[in-house]
C-alpha cells in the first residue's frame, strides 16, 4: 500500500479530487441548462396560446421539454459516473496501480454531440403564426379605496 512516497500519493489524491469537482461542475451545468431549456419551452408554449388563442401543434419527440429532460438525466448520470470513477482512481492510487482510461471522456463527448444534434431542429423550427387582427386591449378602470 505504501509503494509510492506519501507526498506523491497526496498530490495524486488531490488531483483526483479536482478532477471529480470538475465533473461535478459540469453535471451541475448540464442540469441547470436542462432545467432552463425545459422551462423556457413551457413559457414559449403558454405565450403562444395567449397570443394566438389557439393550442399550438406539439411535436411529440423534438421539443424543448424533452431536450431539457435529457440534459437533466445526463447531468445526474454524469454525477454518478464521476463518483464511480473517483472511487476507482482513489483505490488505484492507494494500491500504486493507476490506469488511466478515456472511456468517460468519450461517453461525455458522444452524449453531448447527440444532444447538440437533437437541438438543431428546435433551433431551425419556425412556427407559423396565423394572421389575425390584434384585439385591442381595453384599459381597466381602477377604483381607489
Amino acid at each position: 500500500m505504501d509503494k509510492i512516497p506519501k507526498i506523491d500519493r497526496q498530490r495524486e489524491h488531490q488531483a483526483n479530487e479536482r478532477t471529480f469537482l470538475a465533473w461535478l461542475r459540469t453535471s451541475i451545468a448540464l442540469i441547470g441548462f436542462g432545467f432552463a431549456i425545459a422551462r423556457f419551452g413551457i413559457f414559449l408554449h403558454q405565450l403562444s396560446i395567449m397570443i394566438t388563442q389557439q393550442e399550438p401543434p406539439v411535436q411529440p419527440l423534438s421539443n424543448s421539454e424533452n431536450l431539457g429532460l435529457a440534459l437533466v438525466i445526463f447531468g445526474i448520470s454524469t454525477i454518478a459516473l464521476a463518483a464511480w470513477r473517483y472511487n476507482q482512481v482513489f483505490w488505484q492510487i492507494e494500491q500504486g496501480d493507476y490506469r488511466p482510461t478515456r472511456l468517460m471522456v468519450w461517453i461525455m463527448t458522444g452524449v453531448v454531440i447527440i444532444l447538440g444534434l437533437l437541438s438543431i431542429p428546435l433551433l431551425l423550427k419556425r412556427d407559423k403564426v396565423p394572421s389575425r387582427s390584434p384585439v385591442p386591449i381595453q384599459p381597466q378602470s381602477r377604483k381607489w379605496h
